[in-house]
């Protein structure tokens, strides 16, 4: 159940005293290694104090009209005070829950960058067609909230599309914004090559990893195996003539990373790095997760990689999240990137819903 009202204003009366505490002590003298920790706490109180302030100015305004309600014989002055009463009475429980949300424990990966995996899965060169549209789309996504969509890796189908395609983003709130993204992307649509207008299944597996820094996630070499040969384009096509091309094992776990687009070996062992950091890291966030059995409610899905999250119907022009039965009829502006936010916003919604019901 939800905190109550006595819990919350307790809870947000202890927030704005320390806010006030840490203003005091940063307008006085501090030393730098203090500064730059109590400013972080500092900046990350400002929002949600400002919103304590407006909820409060809120409910003290609503006793004020309350009072003039009862008060006042002037029918006009009343009935006004009452449209306004009424209005801010709806008003009250939305501000308190925009601020129980703001209390919501962050997760600590949300303003990581991200890996983006996207994987062909079962239907041949379809799959691997339709794992290019979804690279794009979030390409397309990325640009559109002007972050950096940088390729990392592709490895392309005989027909056009992608077996396999990682990219690296970053900006702003990435991967608090695509860690639902993570799961089977299913396609019902007429392939090209079909020619007898019959519909086609198949499907791609997309893992938004969070980007790990080299002090979440310390690699030793001796874990590692690396080989090195010649890059190769569709179809086995030689594209470098030196060994440029990094495969990297990490022996304890058996991952595998293999990077060959960049024409240097240094750089392509960089990337791959990053990749295979990225994962360990998301292996360590998974079996966190799977630990807390408990909080397994309060989170949107699973977070398994073989569940199937969402389809997209081309021939009927709509598009299904599974989790949380939402179809939107606008399949173009989806695949476009233009129309995944509202997908987003109602999976963010969904999961801080759950997570403000297990709240105690």
């Amino acid at each position: 159940m939800a905190l109550d009202r006595s819990s919350l204003d307790h809870k947000l009366h202890r927030l704005t005293v320390r806010y006030d505490e840490l203003r005091d002590i940063l307008a006085g003298a501090i030393d730098p290694g203090s500064f730059a920790k109590l400013s972080k706490e500092f900046s990350d109180l400002e929002p949600i104090v400002g919103a304590i302030g407006e909820l409060n100015a809120a409910r003290d305004e609503i006793a004020n009209l309350a009072q003039m309600i009862t008060d006042n014989s002037d029918a006009e002055l009343k009935a006004m005070a009452e449209e306004e009463f009424l209005s801010l009475k709806d008003r009250i429980p939305l501000l308190e829950r925009a601020v129980q949300v703001m209390l919501l424990p962050k997760d600590a990966a949300d303003d990581k960058n991200a890996i983006l995996e996207v994987r062909a899965g079962t239907g041949g060169e379809e799959a691997a067609l339709f794992a290019a549209d979804l690279y794009r789309m979030y390409q397309r996504y990325a640009d559109q909230h002007g972050w950096r969509f940088e390729t990392m890796n592709i490895s392309e189908g005989s027909a056009g599309g992608f077996k396999e395609a990682t990219a690296e983003i970053s900006g702003r709130s990435v991967f608090a914004r695509l860690k639902f993204e993570s799961g089977v992307h299913r396609v019902q649509r007429v392939p090209a090559t079909e020619t007898q207008g019959r519909i086609h299944t198949s499907a791609a597996t997309v893992a938004v990893l969070p980007e790990a820094e080299e002090v979440d996630i310390q690699i030793e070499d001796k874990d590692l195996r690396i080989d090195v040969y010649r890059s190769s384009g569709p179809g086995g096509q030689s594209v470098n003539t030196t060994d440029s091309a990094v495969r990297l094992t990490h022996l304890p776990t058996g991952l595998v990373v293999i990077q060959q687009d960049e024409k240097s070996q240094h750089k392509n062992k960089a990337k791959a790095l990053k990749v295979l950091r990225a994962r360990l890291y998301d292996r360590e966030r998974q079996a966190l997760d799977d630990a807390r059995a408990a909080d397994r409610k309060s989170q949107v899905g699973t977070g398994d990689r073989s569940e199937r999250i969402r389809t997209y119907n081309f021939p009927q022009g709509r598009v299904t999240d599974h989790r949380i039965n939402l179809t939107l009829y606008k399949i173009e502006k989806v695949m476009a990137g233009e129309a995944l936010d509202e997908i987003i916003e109602a999976l963010i919604a969904e999961d801080q819903a759950a997570k403000l019901a297990d709240i105690e």
